[in-house]
């Protein structure tokens, strides 16, 4: 056996492996072009296969003074002599195979910078790395660099792809700062993804939710696709969400509890109400002004009087004002729709809306408005979404208003999930209606939107732009796809990999709450879930709110 100079017998003692050849054995490739407007080709290793690479893995280059976030949107087979694609080599010789892969023919990756990380701290891509630079896939360090630790302000919503050791946590924060959009075609799980985010909010105490819960999936426990009940937001935060229907009788034989039972009032109804149905109800202009002329002289009983249809009165309208009688009995029909709905009678029991307004802003918790067989109609859901909404919504705006004199009448923040989003914010109305305004005013009065649907190009543009945080599955139509992009940095690349998601279990969040775009396989929503929702960064929802007004005051109250 060999003895060696300083006396020892192994040769790595004396002459130890230089750790960043180590290092060069794994890697991806190096760069060997690009741009910071269009990203970096880089040129892959003759160990790399291209069939272990996919659009949305993240990658890192190795610059010479910082490392650079990636992320892969496109994969070609390039060559050095383009005539061997008329006349290719026989791979099936194990010589020629070995000659020509990864020399004569080879493949790159085109991939986007999202941040460097200088000093273990995530920036803003400024530049770019030099050639010859190497390239490797990121590691847990590498995410864990950009995305943080789990804490009472972030929230875990899944791990990257390829990376189910790490986890992607959301500034829950920042997430509530603006309007939120979950948004994916039909199938792809818009509504697990909308409950995690729900859950998270809830569970770190960063404001109150009110939740119109068509389908009646966020409540109570509900039958996943593939068979399995899994809890709804009451079950798993029972002392901080309220569940209340619209359709007792829907509950009662889903076994659903609810603390109580929404009943409107037709003399609640005021024509603003009936001005956000204008697409839906199909409602002309002349309507509109119908509604309003029967509401200035006929006061809060003009849809009973209207529905009743006395000889009387008709002459008494068609007569003495502007409307006309073929008019006054198109919306007479279209409001008798109203007969249908059960949660609609001629006066209300009690004030719904001071009811809710008590239990988001003095209890300080959250709201879930199950419609039950309403649910599917788009007119009911319509109407009571918005009839709730104005009026909270002018609440919000007077206390804000008083609490710049003094604190402590600022109420929560609220988030205001609706489905069906497209309706409500549609280019026709959408500046006509409460939900635009909120849209558009982001957080000024303490109240965002989250908005859950599977068509954002039929969303108005200006709204889409004031949507701070997209969460986005699988959407195949190239509107839509052009719809969540707009205003993103870094769109064009981003294009290949949205377009290319899994039909489930995947999404993409870009904006507001995380520091670059990143693809996901969203948690599983199950007992785990459930556990950890429960227990550790759970803090009480009154401090969680004064936290999430520190070192912001400039902006709430501008």
């Amino acid at each position: 056996m060999t003895t060696y100079p300083n006396g020892t017998e192994n040769l790595e003692q004396w002459f130890p492996r230089d750790p960043l050849a180590y290092v060069m054995d794994q890697r991806l490739g190096i760069v060997v072009g690009g741009s910071l407007s269009k990203g970096l080709v880089v040129k892959l290793d003759r160990g790399q296969t291209v069939e272990e690479l996919a659009v949305g893995r993240y990658v890192v280059v190795h610059g010479k003074n910082k490392r650079f976030f990636c992320m892969i949107n496109d994969i070609v087979l390039d060559n050095t002599n383009p005539s061997i694609q008329n006349d290719p080599p026989d791979i099936s010789d194990p010589f020629l195979n070995a000659v020509y892969s990864g020399t004569t023919a080879y493949g790159t990756v085109h991939v986007v910078p999202m941040l460097s990380l200088d000093d273990g701290k995530p920036k803003p891509v400024k530049s770019i790395p030099s050639h010859f630079m190497p390239v490797f896939n990121a590691t847990d360090e590498d995410v864990n660099d950009v995305f943080g630790k789990e804490d009472a302000q972030h929230f875990n919503v899944g791990a990257p792809l390829e990376l189910e050791n790490t986890q992607i946590n959301l500034d829950l924060r920042r997430l509530v700062e603006r309007s939120v959009g979950v948004f994916g075609k039909s199938g792809t799980g818009k509504s697990f993804l909308t409950r995690v985010l729900l859950a998270g909010t809830i569970s770190r105490g960063i404001g109150v939710s009110l939740i119109f819960d068509m389908h009646n999936d966020y409540g109570w426990e509900v039958t996943s696709e593939n068979g399995y009940s899994v809890k709804g937001l009451k079950q798993l935060f029972d002392n901080r969400v309220v569940i209340l229907t619209l359709d007792a009788e829907s509950s009662r034989r889903r076994k659903a509890k609810y603390d109580f039972e929404v009943k409107l009032g037709y003399d609640e109804i005021e024509p603003q109400d009936l001005e956000q149905l204008r697409v839906t109800m199909s409602f002309s202009d002349a309507m509109i002004d119908c509604i309003h002329t029967l509401h200035k002289r006929w006061g809060k009983g003009w849809i009973r009087r209207l529905i009743k249809g006395d000889p009387m009165d008709v002459e008494d309208i068609t007569e003495n004002t502007p409307t006309a009688e073929g008019t006054l009995i198109a919306v007479q029909r279209r409001v008798e729709r109203f007969q249908r709905w059960e949660f609609l009678a001629p006066e209300s029991p009690a004030d719904s809306v001071k009811q809710i307004i008590d239990i988001l802003v003095e209890q300080q918790k959250s709201v879930v408005l199950e419609f039950g067989r309403y649910g599917n109609s788009l007119e009911a859901y319509m109407l009571v979404a918005n009839y709730l909404t104005r009026r909270i919504h002018e609440s919000y705006i007077e206390r804000v208003e008083r609490a710049l004199g003094d604190k402590a009448f600022e109420p929560p923040q609220l988030l205001i999930t609706i489905e069906e989003a497209h309706k409500f914010l549609d280019p026709k109305i959408a500046n006509q209606t409460t939900f635009g305004n909120i849209a558009r005013e982001m957080r000024k009065y303490n109240v965002t939107l989250l908005v859950v649907d599977q068509r954002p190009s039929a969303i108005d543009e200006e709204v889409m732009s004031q949507i701070g945080t997209r969460v986005t599955a699988l959407l195949d139509n190239e509107r839509d796809i052009n719809a969540v992009l707009n205003g993103i940095s870094g769109a064009a690349g981003l294009r290949e990999v949205l377009a290319r998601l899994d039909t489930k279990q995947q999404a993409i969040i870009m904006g507001h709450a995380v520091p670059m775009p990143v693809v996901i396989k969203p948690r599983n929503y199950d007992e785990d879930f459930y556990a950890a929702v429960q227990r550790g960064f759970t803090v009480d929802p009154e401090r969680a709110r004064r936290t999430l007004g520190s070192g912001d005051k400039d902006r709430r109250l501008r």
